[in-house]
């Protein structure tokens, strides 16, 4: 299975300390996750932190990253590294015939 990752809440109604949480899941398998990546607005990637334990080396990893709120509108891409250490692939597929590939993104105005 390709190694996948998506951000499912960019939550600005939760923001405390200056900073907005951002929620997501990645999976990639039996391989597992090691790490998964944030970027915001074309600025570097940022290591998010993963929830643990997960129920099982085959289920979906939680994520979350502390976002240092700005104002205006931004992009968020995420991105996952498996157990092996390969990075997920860039590039966008869609779902057929070997599964979706590429960077989710979302953007949100604050």
């Amino acid at each position: 299975p390709q190694t996948v990752s998506v951000i499912d809440t960019v939550a600005a109604d939760q923001v405390e300390n200056g900073r907005i949480p951002v929620g997501g899941i990645a999976w990639a398998g039996d391989r597992g996750i090691s790490k998964v990546e944030l970027q915001v607005d074309q600025g570097p990637w940022e290591e998010a932190t993963l929830l643990t334990p997960t129920l099982s080396p085959l289920t979906w990893v939680l994520l979350r990253y502390e976002w240092p709120r700005a104002p205006g509108g931004h992009t968020f891409r995420v991105r996952a590294t498996d157990g092996t250490g390969q990075l997920q692939t860039s590039e966008r597929n869609g779902p057929h015939p070997d599964g979706a590939t590429g960077y989710h993104q979302v953007t949100r105005h604050f």
